[in-house]
Parts: structure tokens; sequence; C-alpha cells
């Protein structure tokens, strides 16, 4: 054994040497000193996006890190966010593997997941002529309009209830059980649940309240990497019980997802169905061996993943900033009265002629972005970014935060500045401004989902007054989670606007 060591020394010292002269040869970004087998997970807190920015400041704005097995670029800037998706677009149009994508997104065969590829063609055209596309996007409004109409409803039967201002009202619930209602209305041709009537009707409010619960605690969990994706060896011992967790997830989604998949199945005219789902499972007759019944779940759990929550925190965000900025709020209200009148509710057609309120809206996605960094692109091979070497196999992290907030490209970039947006679409501002990516895998929902934000914020300011509970400004403060929500839910009252009690009744 003794004779052995001086052979281990020597494959070590051969080892070494080898690392580091492939390393010199190799110009790769900027990056902090990285301790062994952990690489740079030290300097990763939560929340992550901050401790990006943190190094983002002392290294430039392409950085590069190692965390286990994995190699992550970050970039903050828009000419490398511009040159990773347009010159390098292609090899970054993959997702890496991860624990979440084979177990709960079915292998990664739901389009958001999937890897470049033939598949992954076929789910975006799914799914875009199935809901997303322009037309289809026009034709569901008569959906959002009835939701939005719906819950305006809701708010005024409950001020009436309560004497003519509501109770506190948890909007972050409120806003939620709207989402979720426009999607399972999109995706499976009926509400997800039916609206409590007024306050006081407690029994109805609290099943509600149980129904939505129950598809928050499915469809809301966070499902990125984890620690187990950096060290495989974690998996392989089962650290934590997360993928055990994962699987017992996955298995309670399956048995929801096929009663509501079973209802549509179960029709009586299914060749006429309208939903998502329905689209889905016509298509499966014509190609079983494509649109299998796990591609039409993976489907699903898109539509209800990415179709509410982010669609709910810009809400949420939008209307705790207008409630801190009263003068903005009220330019909004000025601007629908103009172009809307106070004789009927706000549609969705209207919103092409209020440009201010589409304003409000990429303001927030600029300062709140859902998705402070952008989901996770995958290189297919060797490339370069910024004149730095980019190996195959790197994690790309674009830090939308970042950038949005960025002083050399925003005047003023913390402050609520609506009227920067004033004549110029957000398309035109490129890469600098990017809440829902940039390239081919950018989000293709981002039509109905800005749409239903700006319909139903446009809608509850044309209708009410709205106040914050307390004297204080609405606390601001970001959760530390991926989805960048309100630490705390936002808590406001409203009532009726007098000149509106006549169309609100009607209703």
């Amino acid at each position: 054994m003794e004779n052995l060591y001086p052979y281990l020394c020597l494959i070590f010292f051969i080892f070494l040497t080898i690392k580091l002269l492939t390393r010199r040869k190799q110009n790769l970004p900027p990056s902090p000193f990285s301790l062994p087998i952990i690489g740079h997970l030290h300097l990763l807190k939560t929340p992550l996006h901050e401790a990006f920015a943190t190094l983002l400041s002392k290294y430039g704005p392409i950085l590069y890190l190692r965390v286990g097995s994995r190699r992550i670029l970050v970039v903050s800037s828009p000419s490398a966010v511009e040159e990773c998706f347009s010159k390098n677009d292609i090899i970054f149009a993959n997702r890496p593997r991860t624990m979440a994508g084979d177990i709960v997104m079915y292998n990664q065969r739901a389009y958001v997941w999937a890897s470049y590829g033939p598949l992954w063609r076929n789910l975006r055209r799914v799914s875009v002529v199935g809901v997303l596309s322009p037309f289809m996007v026009q034709k569901l409004s008569s959906v959002r309009e009835e939701e939005v109409g719906n819950t305006v409803r809701r708010l005024f039967e409950a001020s009436v209830a309560n004497g003519g201002s509501t109770p506190k009202l948890n909007m972050r619930y409120l806003f939620g059980l709207l989402t979720m209602n426009v999607i399972f209305k999109v995706t499976t041709g009926k509400r997800g649940v039916e609206a409590a009537g007024a306050a006081g009707d407690e029994e109805e409010a609290e099943a509600e309240k149980m129904v939505f619960q129950e598809f928050r605690s499915l469809f809301f969990p966070t499902l990125g990497a984890n620690i187990c994706d950096f060290f495989p060896v974690l998996r392989w011992i089962g650290f934590r019980g997360i993928e055990k967790g994962m699987k017992e997830l996955q298995r309670k989604r399956d048995e929801y997802l096929e009663k509501i998949i079973d209802g549509v199945r179960l029709k009586s005219m299914p060749e006429k169905d309208s939903s998502f789902i329905g689209k889905l499972l016509s298509l499966q007759e014509e190609d079983p061996n494509f649109c299998t019944d796990e591609v039409v779940r993976a489907m699903a759990v898109i539509m209800f993943v990415a179709g509410t929550e982010m669609t709910a925190i810009t809400m949420e965000w939008a209307l705790s900033l207008l409630l801190n900025h009263p003068a903005a709020l009220e330019k909004v209200r000025a601007e629908i009265a103009s172009q809307v009148g106070h004789e009927r509710l706000l549609k969705d057609s209207d919103l092409a002629k209020l440009p201010y309120l589409r304003c409000v809206v990429n303001e927030t996605l600029r300062l709140y972005s859902p998705a402070p960094v952008l989901l996770p692109h995958y290189s297919s091979e060797d490339c370069t970014v910024g004149g730095y070497d980019i190996p195959k196999g790197t994690l790309l992290m674009a830090h939308t935060w970042a950038i949005h907030r960025d002083p050399s490209l925003w005047v003023d970039p913390t402050k609520f500045k609506p009227e920067r947006f004033e004549g110029s679409l957000e398309e035109k501002d490129g890469s600098k401004f990017l809440p829902f990516g940039l390239g081919r895998r950018a989000c293709p929902g981002a039509a109905m989902s800005t749409r239903l934000v700006q319909l139903a914020l446009g809608a509850m300011i044309q209708c009410f007054e709205w106040e914050k509970v307390g004297s204080d400004k609405v606390d601001m403060t970001p959760g530390t989670g991926p989805a960048l929500s309100k630490a705390t839910p936002l808590e406001a009252r409203c009532s009726p606007r007098l000149h509106l009690m006549k169309l609100l009744s009607q209703i």
C-alpha cells in the first residue's frame, strides 16, 4: 500500500497541472475566488438576485461562477444579453436538466422546460396556436372581461353589505382568485371556483378559500433548481427528502389534473370544446404518439403555473405602487374617464386607447419584474460572450433586476416614473427591458398576461376609490422567493364611486 502513495501523488500532480494549463488557455469571465468542491456556493445567499447584484457590482456585468458540478454565467448588461439571445440564441436555447424538470415537468415534456429541438417546436406551436396567438388573445377577451366583471361585482356587493366601503381586503388573495378563474376558464372551459357572494356568506367564502388553497399548494410551490441539481450525490442519498417530496407533489398533481381532463373528455360535444385541454384532446386523437396524456398534463401545468401566479404578482405590485403615488393613480383614472366614460365598464378593446395605463404596467414590470432572474438557459456548445470564452454546458442567468435598475440605462432607476415609457412601446427598448425574456424562448404568454393586468387594474380604478390600510405608505419590501412577490400581502379598502353606482348595480 505504501508503494501506491508516490503514484497517487504523481497522478494528482498531473491532473492538477492539466487543469491549470487548460484554465489558462480559456479566457473565462471575471470570477470570485472559489472553494474546493462547493465553488461559489457560499456567496449565493437568498434572495438570489440580490446576491448576484452584489457580485456583479464588484466584478462587472459578465460574471462566471461555479457551484458544485455546474458552471454559471450571469449577465447584466443589454449588450451581453443581446449577444446571448441573438448571436448565440440557438446555443443558449436549451434548458438544463433538473430534478424538477424530470419529475414535475414530465421528463421535460412541458415546453417551458423542454430541450430545444423538434419536441419543443411542436409544443410551442400547439401553445401559441391553441391559446397564445394574437388572434386567440383577442378571441379570449370575453373571458377576461367576464372575470374582471365578476371581481368588480364582488367588491361592490361587499361594500354595500358593509355600509358603503369594503372590509379590509387581502389583494393578493383577490388577484390570485381572478387570475386562477381566467386561466381555468381558458384551459378547461369552466371557472376554477365559484366566487362567494357578499361579505357574510361565511360558508361559501370558506369553501372558496379551500379550493384556492388546494390549487396554490399544487401549482405555486417553487420548483426551480435545488441543491441536488448542483451536487448530484445528494440526490443519490435522498438529501432532506427533496426528491421524495417532489414525487408526492407530482402524484397529487396528476390526480387533480386527471379529474379535470376526464371532465373535459366526458363533455357531450367534445369536438366543439374550445378550451385549451379540449384542443389538446382533439389533437391527441389525430396524433396520439405526440400528444400523449403526459404532454396534455404538462401543458396544463404550465398554463396554471405561469398564467396565475406571475400575473397576480404584477397586479399586486401595480396597485401598491399607485396607492403610494396617488397622482399617478388619478392620471390613470382621468385617462379612463376621457376615453371610456362612466356609462359602461372598461373593455379589452379600450386598452389601446389607454397608453398611460400601459406605462404604469410597464413601469411595474421594470421595478418589480416577477422573475428578477430569468429562467436558466443552457449552452449546447462552446461560444463567446463579451469576448470571453463560455464552455459548453454552462447555465446562463440573465439578471433582469440589475438591468432594470441600472443608472446608466434608466434615469432615477429606483423611482416609479410611468412617464418614462410614454411615446415608446417596450419592444423598442430591446434588451434593457425584458420582463418576459428575449429571443426564441421568450414567454409567449406576455400579451395575455399584460392585457389581463391592464384590464383588471383599469376596471378597479374606474369603479372604486381606493385607500391603503393605515396612514403609512404601502410596504414595498420584496419577498425572498424566486418569484418576486411582496414580503407582505397588500391590504386595502375600496368604496364605489358615487357616479358609477348605477353601472355597478347592473354588472
